[in-house]
């Protein structure tokens, strides 16, 4: 029914010679720079980084503060390989236990992303983590290397996000396939000497790092997320120094990042027809239809008007790359059905050409899509395709976004789309395949639309001595923050070491 809607114009050959001709561009600017070093995971000299002493000062921040946090730079190599040679700063918070007599350890934490600053994580996950883990831990948050306070690379990009759809046909397509490369050709030319560095194994070094520079044989963790494929390669790469790890929200290490991408694709779909439903219960208020399905053909309509033209709304303009990514960020749990409900009701009747102010909340959501601070974004980039090579051949994701539209007719199109990976740099180290011992809990829903149940299944099968607790028949992504039943497995492991005897199923609430 829906995939009528989305009719293609027939590819050009001038279509195919401008989605070619993106390519070639980006891929000139990354084969100028194809000289560097292979970082390894045997380097010596890196005594001096781990013997370091640390300033700890106030963080600045008031939250942080608040908590009590002190804050400081940890210097690392830039490539582990070369420690002479150039370093970098990551940033720490640490919030000291509260009972010192009975102090454990260090929990370090990363909340996902990749890209994400994370000082203020483990303060933030502490009002769930209980007195007992508070009691016993030194919580320590960090901005991954590339982010926030710690040394910041920034490719100036025009756009806030990579994380775009392709477009509905294939002109459109090939106006994102030059956006996608002008992306990575800006982080190219601006930070082609650092950007191989910018990785998940490198930050897993500066995690080992930290721990020793803060005098810890081991370390425990809490990651969500991205953090959770953080966490599993610090497991392989560093099993000995590994103490009690939590893994919320999993990504299946054989399917990042790509995969994990394509793999939200139907769960979104799913996530999406329970908004559908929820917003057709109130039809009263939001007026899109008595029904899932009259909700659905509402929306799938409001993207083909945002192809036909941007839809201009108070100060901004939405287009059709853009509209799916605000329509994900509001299915993610039903805490943001009505604000998602808000907003689709004002683009629809924006799209009439009726003059309409965005409420706050989608304000916020269209600054930060369109006008905000892209470090974040763009450092997510240099992490994703810093890890795995991506297919080079834009043609290659267009047949996938064209194989979707029938089952994933609102997101196919974003989760297949091409990204700056296409234009990137090989990466200088091979994807971490993760297979070992390590305990560890992994906690996931099965209804989560960004990380899916099967990536948590997955890891627990390559974490062979793991606990996995499945938060039953609820949408959300983060299971911790959102379930009680999840959240005192979660302390109590963290307190005590033991893993529960075999895996846990938890229901809502």
């Amino acid at each position: 029914m829906y995939a009528k809607l989305f009719r293609h114009q027939p590819a050009t050959g001038a279509a195919n010679r401008n989605i070619m001709a993106a390519a070639c561009a980006a891929t000139i600017v990354a084969g100028s720079l194809v000289g560097v070093g292979v970082a390894r995971a045997d380097a010596v000299g890196l005594d001096r980084f781990y013997r370091q002493q640390v300033d700890w000062r106030a963080c600045g921040d008031e939250q942080l503060d608040a908590a009590g946090a002190r804050c400081a730079d940890i210097t690392v190599p830039l490539n582990y390989a070369e420690p002479q040679g150039r370093t970098i700063t990551v940033a720490i918070s640490r919030v000291a236990a509260t009972d010192p007599g009975r102090r454990h350890g260090v929990l370090l934490s990363n909340p996902g992303g990749p890209g994400v600053a994370g000082l203020t994580f483990t303060v933030q996950a502490a009002r769930s983590l209980g007195s007992g883990v508070r009691e016993r831990f030194d919580l320590v948050g960090m901005d991954p290397r590339g982010v926030g306070r710690s040394t910041p690379l920034h490719c100036g990009w025009p756009i806030a996000s990579q994380l775009r759809s392709g477009g509905s046909d294939l002109i459109a397509y090939g106006k994102n396939v030059g956006t996608e490369a002008e992306l990575a050709g800006r982080c190219l030319m601006t930070h082609g000497a650092e950007i191989p560095y910018i990785t998940t194994r490198n930050t897993a070094r500066d995690m080992d790092v930290i721990r020793g520079v803060l005098g810890e044989q081991r370390v425990s963790y809490l990651g969500g997320s991205y953090g959770t494929y953080l966490g599993a390669v610090f497991t392989q790469m560093f099993p000995e120094r590994v103490d009690r790890i939590v893994l919320d929200s999993v990504v299946d290490p054989a399917r990042y990042p790509l995969g994990m991408l394509q793999d939200a694709g139907p769960a979104n779909e799913a996530a999406f027809d329970l908004w559908a439903a929820w917003v057709a219960a109130r039809d009263g208020e939001y007026h899109m239809g008595t029904t899932g399905s009259a909700v659905r053909a509402a929306v799938t309509e409001l993207l083909r008007q945002a192809a036909r033209a941007p839809i201009r709304i108070g100060d901004f303009a939405v287009d059709e790359y853009l509209l799916p990514s605000l329509l994900m960020d509001g299915i993610v749990d039903d805490q943001g059905y009505p604000e998602l409900a808000q907003g689709v009701r004002q683009l629809a009747d924006a799209a009439t050409g009726m003059p309409v102010r965005p409420n706050p909340d989608l304000e916020t959501s269209l600054r930060s899509g369109l006008r905000a601070e892209p470090m974040e974004y763009s450092a997510q980039s240099m992490v994703f395709c810093g890890d795995v090579a991506a297919p080079r051949n834009p043609l290659w994701y267009w047949r996938n976004i064209e194989d979707s539209r029938a089952t994933q007719p609102i997101f196919g199109s974003f989760v297949n789309n091409i990204s700056p990976c296409a234009f990137w740099l090989p990466p200088v180290e091979e994807p971490t395949a993760v297979n070992n011992s390590v305990p560890a809990l992994i906690l996931q829903a099965t209804g989560d639309p960004r990380t899916v149940y099967q990536g948590g299944v997955a890891l627990h099968r390559a974490l062979t001595a793991s606990r996995m607790v499945t938060l039953r028949d609820v949408v959300t992504h983060g299971v911790f923050l959102k379930s009680v039943c999840a959240a005192r497995i979660a302390t109590g492991y963290l307190g005590d070491g033991a893993l529960p005897a075999e895996d846990i199923t938890c229901e809502a609430g």
